[in-house]
């Protein structure tokens, strides 16, 4: 065997596969066909999070990509090739295919011969690519995606975004900021559908009050243009832009890996099935990242490079996939979720505290109002609902609600009584006490609210 382990993918899970890997001892190759950092780095968290700064801080156009780029080159810089092999990971750009379940033929550049390299650990973390909707005419329009929209130089006048997710609805509202006349499509009855129906409300009502153009429950059915411009046709109505951003989700990189010579299993999506400990139906083999269709994040694709590696290395008492997740959608304000939300809840003797931020000092300090806390827990075997039970989940919507979604997790992570949040002295005044008063509802009343029993499906409403 040439290596103890080969990573295939240099993004957030390969990189982190790989430096699991060398810790442990094992001699490691990365194989990437891009700079190591990956979308997150060149395309996806820094660029898209660095243009929505800039969009609110009131920087134009140029002046906005130019931070980007900066952005970009100062984050690239500490995870490059050479930081790399100076921590003992031996780098090789190429594509990579398998030849068998532990071959793999690299090419490394266009038309050259493979290198042929094997190990009895391979752990594949290629990624995914932007997804194009089988909407006749899209592809026969110039469109843009996370992968070409940072390379703009000119600033836009108007432009269409297809797709209400967190990618579309954060590039949206930072595209509007910066002067752009946007449309905002989604085809489900509202923006971001996966989360609290409050927070995707609130979020709609503020983009609407900025302008942007918010048209849900639309699907696109034919796409005509060229260099001058675009228009979407969706039901009774035609939308023009200058130029149309797709973001309607992604799909997993596995083109030309030949996972089949390898005996690896995907799923209906081109995902690679994995168990809890990321490997895959072949033996030595382990996928981690958004290639395998879990959570699309960088976190959880580091998280899960990580799991792979350990159980590569380990034969026993390998980690396992089961700690929460948060999430984050980047607008203004920010909506942070973990664990369920409450339209997802369906057993009985749930409990739901609502804290709006009006309602919290540092919110009212900072003339920031807008949002809310929801804290949901739920009963513990033998022990129901002392201590005001287990959380199951939360959603944060306001100003830092990226960073205090952490202390729910936390509890979730740690299984800690619920009360807990409550019971922990909090500075004030600080954004992080909305959850501290949040969760005091379940011990009774607190600032003239107590929670309440979750709001079951087929209940509808809203709080």
């Amino acid at each position: 065997m040439d290596y103890d382990a080969i990573v295939l993918g240099g993004g957030a899970a390969g990189l982190a596969a790989a430096r699991g890997a060398t810790a442990a001892g094992m001699r490691t190759l990365l194989v990437t066909d891009g700079p190591p950092g990956g979308d997150c780095t060149f395309t996806g968290c820094v660029p898209s999070k660095t243009l929505i700064e800039a969009a609110a801080d009131g920087l134009p156009f140029d002046k906005a990509m130019a931070r980007v780029r900066e952005a970009v080159a100062a984050i690239a810089a500490t995870e490059d090739e050479n930081v790399l092999r100076s921590e003992g990971i031996d780098i090789l750009r190429g594509r990579a295919r398998f030849i068998g379940r532990t071959t793999l033929d690299v090419d490394t550049a266009e038309g050259a011969d493979g290198q042929r390299l094997s190990a009895p650990r391979v752990i594949v973390a290629t990624g995914a690519t932007p997804l194009l909707p089988p909407i006749p005419g899209l592809t026969d329009v110039p469109t843009l995606t996370t992968d070409t929209v940072f390379d703009l130089t000119e600033p836009l006048d108007s432009l269409a975004v297809l797709g209400g997710g967190a990618v579309g609805s954060e590039l949206a509202q930072a595209f509007a900021r910066l002067g752009v006349r946007v449309t905002l499509i989604e085809a489900a009855d509202r923006l971001l559908p996966g989360i609290d129906r409050e927070a995707s409300a609130l979020l709609t009502d503020v983009f609407r009050a900025e302008g942007i153009d918010v048209t849900t429950g639309a699907t696109v059915e034919s796409v005509r243009g060229d260099d001058s411009g675009v228009a979407l046709r969706a039901g009774e109505r035609t939308v023009t832009a200058q130029r149309l951003l797709v973001a309607a989700g992604r799909q997993p990189a596995t083109a030309g890996l030949d996972l089949a010579a390898a005996g690896i299993a995907t799923g209906e999506r081109g995902e690679i099935r994995t168990d809890d400990h990321m490997a895959t139906t072949a033996p030595g083999v382990f996928a981690a990242g958004d290639v395998t269709g879990r959570a699309e994040l960088t976190h959880a694709a580091y998280a899960m490079g990580r799991i792979a590696a350990g159980a590569a290395v380990r034969r026993w008492r390998r980690p396992s996939w089961d700690a929460p997740i948060p999430s984050v959608v980047f607008t203004d304000p920010e909506i942070a979720t973990v664990g369920i939300a409450e339209h997802e809840v369906t057993a009985a003797r749930v409990r739901v505290a609502y804290l709006p931020m009006s309602e919290v000092d540092r919110a009212v300090t900072a003339n920031a109002t807008s949002g809310f806390v929801k804290l949901i827990a739920g009963p513990r075997r033998l022990l129901g609902n002392t201590g005001g039970g287990r959380l199951l989940g939360a959603t944060v919507v306001g100003e830092r609600a990226g960073e205090l979604i952490a202390e729910p997790t936390l509890a979730m992570t740690s299984g800690m009584f619920t009360g807990r949040l409550a019971q922990a002295v909090h500075a004030y005044p600080t954004w992080s006490i909305a959850v501290q008063q949040a969760a005091a509802q379940f011990f009774g009343e607190f600032g003239g609210r107590t929670a309440r029993p979750a709001r079951m499906p087929e209940a509808g409403g809203q709080h």
